[in-house]
């Protein structure tokens, strides 16, 4: 007795799974991030500064330790006090919606 021909959906399934992979992939990738909803950096939660790209646990730790010790009062005051925040960091967190008393980072003027 032959063995029984494959159903449709037998064929199907390897192009479902691979479709299903690809977009799970693209959805894991990391593209350029969209500038966000604005988020202040005196206010905002640990979960919420983590979720910036370049901000880990221990950025985010540095942040809430300083700003419990006084709140900050601009982007300069930020970038002094926090090790690990240059100019350059400042600038790519604003471009995510960081803001430090509803400010976006402004790079100072050149000498």
């Amino acid at each position: 007795m032959p063995p029984p021909a494959p159903s449709r959906t037998w064929r199907r399934r390897p192009l479902a799974l691979a479709l299903a992979t690809a977009v799970a992939l693209l959805a894991s990738a990391r593209l350029p991030a969209a500038p966000a909803a604005p988020l202040d950096v005196n206010t905002a939660t640990q979960a919420q500064l983590e979720q910036l790209r370049g901000i880990g646990v221990a950025m985010s730790e540095r942040l809430l330790s300083e700003r419990a010790r006084q709140p900050f009062s601009g982007w300069s005051d930020l970038v002094e006090r926090v090790p690990g925040i240059g100019a350059r960091g400042a600038a790519r967190l604003s471009q995510q919606g960081l803001r430090v008393d509803g400010q976006p980072y402004e790079a100072p003027a050149p000498r």
